[in-house]
Parts: C-alpha cells; sequence; structure tokens
C-alpha cells in the first residue's frame, strides 16, 4: 500500500423518534430510522451516503373522520444547528448531514437557517382507521474529513405536531 495509511471510522446515525398524541379522534405517532453509514474512509474521493426513513402513523379512535395535517421537525444533535451537524467520537467531530431530497438540497431541520421542516396530511375514519405516510432520510458524509479512527455517532429527535 505504499506507505499511506487508510483510517476508518465505523459511523452510525440514530433518529429517535417522537411519543404518541392525542387528536380529536385519533392518535399519531412516528417512527424512524437514520442512515446508518458503515465504514467511513478519509482517504476516498468519494461522499458517503446511506438511506433511512422516517413514517408517521395515525389511528382513528372515535367520532367522524378526522384529517391530520402533521409537521415533523428535526434538532441538530450534537451541533444544535440542523444546518451543521456531527457526529462525535469522544472530542473527534465527523460532519454528515441528513436531507429530504435525494439530489441533497433540502436539509431536514426545524425550519431555520436554511433548514425546513416535513409535511403529510393524514385521514382516519371509522371506515379507514389507520393512515402513514413515509419518507426517505438521506444521509451524507462529506468527503475527505481528517478523522481519527473510531466509532461516531449522533442522535437526532424527531417531533410530529398535528
Amino acid at each position: 500500500m505504499s506507505g499511506r495509511r487508510r483510517w476508518r471510522s465505523i459511523v452510525a446515525l440514530l433518529v429517535v423518534a417522537g411519543a404518541s398524541s392525542v387528536h380529536a379522534a385519533g392518535t399519531c405517532t412516528i417512527a424512524a430510522t437514520g442512515p446508518a453509514f458503515g465504514i467511513y474512509d478519509p482517504l476516498s474521493a468519494t461522499p458517503d451516503t446511506n438511506n433511512g426513513s422516517v413514517t408517521a402513523t395515525c389511528n382513528w379512535t372515535s367520532g367522524g373522520s378526522t384529517n391530520f395535517n402533521i409537521i415533523s421537525s428535526y434538532n441538530g444533535g450534537n451541533s444544535g444547528n440542523p444546518a451543521d451537524r456531527f457526529m462525535l467520537s469522544g472530542v473527534n467531530r465527523l460532519y454528515y448531514n441528513i436531507y429530504f431530497d435525494a439530489a441533497l438540497t433540502q436539509i431536514r431541520g426545524n425550519g431555520t437557517g436554511g433548514t425546513q421542516t416535513g409535511a403529510a396530511s393524514l385521514r382516519v375514519s371509522n371506515g379507514q382507521r389507520t393512515a402513514s405516510a413515509t419518507s426517505a432520510i438521506y444521509g451524507r458524509i462529506p468527503a475527505a474529513q481528517n478523522v481519527a479512527p473510531g466509532s461516531y455517532s449522533d442522535s437526532i429527535v424527531v417531533t410530529i405536531t398535528f
């Protein structure tokens, strides 16, 4: 290997889902799986990408039909800033972000600093007791970050309001 050392870091992203809430005639919950990037090679010129997903599910409990207009919001994790996320291994940082689109232009966040919130509309009734919407989470670690080997992670809290 011609004298070059290849540093590899194992990376994972955990997206924590919000709790269920009660609405006029139903309840909604959220479940999420973040991108698991695996081994990151800082000598690679290609960025690491991987996908996860977030699903909102609403259930009818009583009464007539109910429309749920769901807004999802994502915190900044370790950085506190959704536009500038990083994973940690001790004090070492590995920068990454998560997006709504495969083109990686719409950062999942809280609607501030160039980030966006998600939206879905679901309708439940006695005839259709459950409805859900799933959205892909696109993750990317920029290439050529000079990081120490280690296990890097971050936790993102997803909150839904309806």
